[in-house]
């Protein structure tokens, strides 16, 4: 897998792709990723895990997340926004209602790894985290610097999902400003983006294996995420169905160094 896309595709270009039919998880375990990608060693130290909305975290590195628990290391998470716009942004109070059962279901499925502290909530925005990527890059480095931070694990920038891009960016900045490495896990890219995609950054993807244990753990979180994985409305399926939750539920996981 090699360079990245040219030119960047508009928010509803993006959009598009996202809601468009994906990539079947078996094309990309026939690629055999786990083999043909560097085996990655998390750093010593303490970790900080950055999402953009509940549940990414848990998507994107929840095994790694149980894996170093599990092994006694420090990790802290940092939630950017409560989701409250997944389900649609007509309804200000059912927004609120959503932010709420969204910040439980965080918290059960945090529960579910292991031993965590209460995560770090920005209460920025949903869907307008681009809009105050420097308030996120302000909360993450805070976070960093309190930590003692040997790491930080982020969303994608080139995820395609504009709050997840932008959390990527303000992690990245705030990683540079502490001296830190962030490596970043894909959510979305999996559900667009095919094996060998020159849209994707190969080069720079690592994995990072998990044992029966750890995955285990990871499932048993994600199943917290009810308001994902139940039909959003009439004719409105999940945000997570069966065959996007199967991207997440391999055993290792990826990023991007």
């Amino acid at each position: 897998m090699s360079g990245a896309a040219k030119g960047t595709p508009s928010r509803e270009e993006a959009a598009a792709l996202i809601d468009a039919a994906g990539t079947d998880e078996a094309d990309w375990l026939a690629a055999g990723l786990e083999a043909k990608l560097p085996l990655l060693r998390v750093p010593d130290g303490p970790v900080v895990v950055v999402a953009a909305h509940p549940d990414d975290e848990v998507l994107g590195c929840g095994g790694t997340i149980a894996a170093l628990l599990a092994s006694g290391v420090t990790v802290h998470t940092v939630c950017l926004t409560a989701g409250e716009a997944s389900h649609g942004t007509g309804d200000t109070g059912a927004m609120a209602r959503l932010a709420g059962r969204r910040r439980a279901e965080l918290a059960a499925a945090l529960r579910a790894l292991g031993p965590l502290p209460e995560p770090v909530y920005a209460a920025l925005p949903d869907t307008g985290l681009d809009q105050h990527e420097d308030e996120a890059r302000v909360i993450i480095a805070e976070v960093v610097a309190r930590t003692g931070a040997a790491l930080c694990l982020a969303p994608w920038e080139g995820d395609l999902h504009s709050d997840h891009e932008a959390a990527g960016r303000a992690a990245r900045r705030a990683g540079r400003e502490g001296r830190v490495a962030v490596w970043r896990y894909p959510v979305w890219m999996w559900h667009w983006a095919r094996p060998g995609d020159p849209r994707v950054p190969w080069h720079r993807a690592g994995v990072l294996s998990l044992s029966e244990g750890a995955l285990d753990r990871k499932k048993a979180a994600l199943a917290c995420f009810t308001s994902q994985l139940e039909p959003r409305g009439p004719g409105q399926g999940p945000v997570l169905p069966p065959w996007e939750l199967a991207h997440h539920i391999r055993a290792f996981e990826t990023v991007m160094r």
